[in-house]
């Protein structure tokens, strides 16, 4: 799933503020990288089937790794400005952007080996780095033209899809009728909003926070223990974020191996649950038949594990009704 501005670190200005300000927004970015681990998790033990096929994908857990997705971006657009402001030193900045898109590489290439058929071709780290390089041009610009950009990005998803943007080379945009097949997907639109409004955020405010945060003492050693943790996090957020779900999953993997988990037929509960909810919708047609036709075409058009994993939504997607359409036609002319 995803991380922030991995590699956003400030350099200290000598001010009386300047140990508060990177406190704050370490401390922030450490609680994201929790919460990060913390779906991960869920996440792997959906995967060794320890939880219920889907359960990451749907319901509170879908809302969790979005607003997880957006604070880690949010936190990168204000970041950018703290690096970048008052002016654009572009050493630093390419320096940072190539730490993040070469771990995006990294990301893209092993999950290719590991999970080719979903593999992460655009996901959180390479939205960041594409977020960072159009962040550059509202850096100049007044905190509205960020905030009016951001709402524009969140709406264009919902006006502007085509079936133009189904090309796999333009599946970065986010603009595609079809949702492609990734376990990590984060395009550009609608995920450019959280960057901006970050971005907008650090300029309307920052110098308040840092004006307010210079006038607290302060004591190293009065620090909370989970405080110096957070910040660890923080400030090597990249490597945390590269290196913990593999140790997650590895966790998962040796335990499944002292305890593997109980799986349920997935084939047999789709059929008890679809006999369920056609039989509460009294059908004008047999619903052992039709939930029998509608497994076997959802097997054969390589829908089904998509479709289990709650990647695919039955009310909106296209391809079921369609589905739903023929096995209704087939079981009412006894075929």
């Amino acid at each position: 799933m995803s991380d922030t501005n991995m590699t956003s670190t400030v350099e200290p200005q000598p001010t009386t503020g300047s140990r508060n300000r990177l406190v704050f927004i370490d401390v922030l970015r450490g609680l994201a990288l929790v919460a990060m681990a913390l779906y991960h998790f869920v996440w792997d033990l959906e995967f060794f089937g320890y939880v219920a096929a889907g359960t990451a994908g749907t319901g509170g857990w879908k809302m969790f790794a979005r607003l997880i997705a957006s604070s880690f971006l949010f936190l990168a657009g204000y970041s950018l400005v703290l690096g970048q402001r008052p002016k654009i030193r572009f050493d630093a900045f390419m320096r940072r952007f190539a730490k993040i898109a070469g771990a995006a590489a990294i990301i893209s290439i092993a999950t290719w080996f590991a999970f080719p058929n979903t593999f992460i071709f655009f996901g959180i780290l390479h939205s960041i780095a594409a977020a960072s390089l159009i962040g550059l041009l509202f850096l100049p610009l007044p905190a509205i033209v960020s905030f009016a950009a951001a709402a524009a990005a969140f709406a264009a998803p919902l006006y502007l899809r085509s079936a133009i943007f189904d090309a796999p080379y333009l599946w970065w945009v986010g603009l595609s009728e079809t949702i492609p097949r990734s376990n990590d997907y984060v395009p550009l639109l609608p995920w450019l909003a959280p960057f901006l409004l970050g971005l907008g955020t650090a300029k309307l405010v920052h110098a308040r926070l840092v004006t307010a945060l210079s006038k607290r003492p302060v004591d190293d050693e009065k620090t909370r223990l989970w405080t110096k943790a957070l910040v660890f996090g923080g400030r090597h957020s990249l490597a945390i974020y590269l290196l913990h779900q593999p140790l997650l999953i590895g966790l998962v993997f040796l335990f499944s191996l002292v305890s593997p988990p109980t799986l349920p037929d997935p084939k047999q509960a789709y059929r008890t649950n679809c006999v369920e909810a056609c039989s509460r919708g009294n059908p004008a047609v047999p619903c052992d038949a039709f939930c029998g036709c509608t497994l076997d075409k959802l097997v054969e058009q390589n829908l089904f594990d998509d479709l289990n994993r709650g990647k695919i939504n039955v009310n909106t997607d296209e391809r079921i009704a369609r589905i739903a359409g023929q096995c209704t036609m087939d079981v009412q002319s006894g075929d």
